[in-house]
């Protein structure tokens, strides 16, 4: 258990976190550009969600010695995961009721005035898709079910992670 508290104390499991969140960035990048599916705005929450653990890696690779930015990290973490776990389930939601009235997306991303992430990186952020369309979909799941157990084993993680930093402390 002492090896998975000392994990956030040094900087390979953080590298691994972040590398694994820039993978599925470039992956989503391939699916718009390369395979020509457009995301919805559930799609980009997910993606600003994905962005969330990727700062997290990156800062929790630069600070792990640090236990502020240590603790910044595992905010941003758990932030990213948990809140994309219920946004690809409300994605999920949307899609299996399309064509109802009360399970629809909005047309423009819902970002804070002060940061409107679709303006400043279109190519990233900008939602051109359609919430409730399946356009892909691996072996019978579509893409927001998989970003479901991406944001479960995410978050599972992150649990692990922490409950046994917290089980360490209390030996001490």
């Amino acid at each position: 258990m002492k090896i998975l508290s000392d994990l956030t104390t040094n900087s390979k499991p953080w590298v691994l976190l972040a590398l694994s969140a820039l993978a599925i960035e470039l992956s989503a990048l391939f699916f718009q550009y390369a395979m020509d599916l457009a995301p919805c705005i559930m799609c980009v929450y997910q993606r600003v969600a994905i962005a969330a653990i990727f700062l997290a890696g990156l800062t929790g690779c630069l600070g792990y010695r640090h236990l502020i930015a240590r603790m910044l990290a595992h905010g941003l973490w758990a932030t990213g995961a948990i809140w994309g776990f219920f946004i690809a389930l409300e994605h999920v939601e949307i899609q299996e009721n399309s064509g109802s009235l009360f399970f629809s997306c909005d047309f423009f991303p819902n970002f804070p005035t002060w940061a409107p992430l679709h303006e400043w990186i279109p190519f990233l952020f900008e939602a051109t898709g359609d919430c409730g369309d399946i356009n892909w979909d691996f072996l019978g799941y579509s893409m927001p079910q998989w970003m479901v157990v991406v944001y479960g084993l995410y978050t599972a993680a992150f649990v692990v992670i922490i409950a046994s930093r917290l089980i360490h402390a209390k030996k001490l």
